[in-house]
């Protein structure tokens, strides 16, 4: 088999001659938003794909089905790329490794993703960098785990080191004892965990910065993000009522972390706010990372219609090391509102609910992503662009809310 560098440029019919393609690893709806930036470019994606109904394989016309743990697979969608990027952090990084000894182009590269994959070696990277972080233990027994409740006084947030999103693999054990059975039953089922103290939570905030391997770094509002069940339920940018030296401090922060991991493409770092404290008592918001996700995020939506480049379009840019778009917003305030499956599918069809949202907010933006119903299940999101946060979240939510219920109560 020829090696991937002497591979020729990828040549199918839905590939514009001439122009960038892509290939992404991963087939959800990050992958499918990507599809929809890279039209308006030129460009089209060729999906590694694990089905032929996922979400981007829908809108995809050069569409590899396999699996992305397998090489072989790999090799077979990468071969011939302008450049290889990601709708999760999960391919393993030997194989990443191998493709870029092989000549792809691998952005971001495994160096940085692996701060993406496993959220010690994340925690321990950003200390090392003085980053802001929640006191933070490895946990390997039951007896670290005593020993780290112990020394926060219980303020205990267990976590797995890899594979967690939207609320799942993270815990918040009650007691000493509560705790000890987790740990007890989780290492016993081969999940590597660690803990970190649990502050005391105002809101969470998130900093989008897009970086390109030759260094242009672009940084949009900073976003206030509102989860439920462990899952982003809202986003509001830029954050109500955020302290410009402390927005100042989020945007540095931001492009310190991609700068100093190497990271490319687009980088959500997550932020816990809580109350520091003033000395005279007043209230003195400070921050702590929480989470970093090295690809377009779910807080990050808003920019489709909120900015002047998305953070889809600037990703593609950024693995292209195109110049990068203006971060400016287009209105005071976006609200993007998350559409969850219902714990049960409304008997009205999608395609009606579509039309009644349209119907009383003719501004709305809304994205579906082509998913069956699951209760929990990120089927879609609503954009709305305003002048009045309040009102503007109001009507988001009022919009989504008919997305999932078929009704407006």
């Amino acid at each position: 088999m020829r090696g991937v560098l002497e591979a020729e440029k990828i040549t199918h019919p839905a590939h514009a001659p001439g122009m960038p393609t892509v290939t992404v690893l991963g087939d959800g709806q990050l992958a499918r938003m990507m599809q929809t930036a890279a039209i308006e470019l030129g460009q089209s994606i060729r999906l590694l794909a694990g089905a032929e109904d996922s979400s981007a394989a829908q809108v995809c016309s050069d569409v590899v089905l396999g699996d992305y743990k397998d090489y072989q697979d790999l090799v077979k969608v990468c071969a011939g790329a302008d450049a290889v990027t990601f709708d999760h952090e999960h391919v393993p990084n030997e194989h990443l490794l191998a493709l870029i000894d092989e000549g792809l182009n691998v952005q971001p590269r495994p160096e940085a993703l692996v701060y993406a994959q496993d959220k010690l070696v994340m925690r321990n990277r950003l200390k090392e960098l003085g980053a802001p972080v929640p006191r933070f233990s490895s946990i390997e027994s039951v007896e670290d785990a005593a020993q780290f409740w112990e020394s926060t006084g219980g303020r205990v947030c267990l976590k797995a080191r890899r594979g967690g999103y939207d609320g799942k693999g993270v815990w918040f054990p009650d007691s000493a004892g509560e705790l000890s059975d987790l740990v007890s039953t989780l290492l016993d089922s081969g999940t590597p965990l660690m803990a970190e103290e649990k502050v005391a939570l105002a809101r969470e905030l998130s900093v989008l910065v897009a970086r390109t391997p030759s260094g242009e770094t672009r940084v949009w509002p900073i976003t206030q993000s509102v989860q439920r069940d462990g899952i982003c339920a809202e986003a509001i940018a830029p954050a109500p009522n955020l302290d410009e030296a402390l927005a100042a401090r989020c945007r540095e922060l931001g492009v310190k972390v991609a700068e100093e991991l190497g990271v490319t493409g687009v980088l959500a770092v997550e932020l816990f706010a809580f109350d520091a404290g003033g000395a005279d008592g007043s209230v003195v918001e400070d921050i702590a990372i929480n989470e970093l996700a090295m690809r377009p995020h779910n807080t990050g939506h808003w920019t489709q219609e909120g900015a002047v480049t998305s953070q889809f379009e600037q990703h593609l840019r950024a693995v292209l090391d195109m110049p990068l778009g203006s971060t400016e917003p287009l209105a005071p305030v976006t609200v993007m509102a998350n559409v969850l499956g219902a714990p049960e599918d409304p008997a009205m069809p999608m395609q009606q609910r579509v039309v009644e949202v349209a119907k009383r907010y003719p501004e709305a933006k809304i994205h579906l992503y082509g998913k069956t119903h699951r209760p929990g299940r990120k089927i879609g999101h609503v954009n709305l662009c305003g002048t009045d946060v309040e009102a503007t979240r109001r009507d988001a939510a009022a919009a989504a809310h008919f997305l999932v219920h078929a009704s407006w109560d």
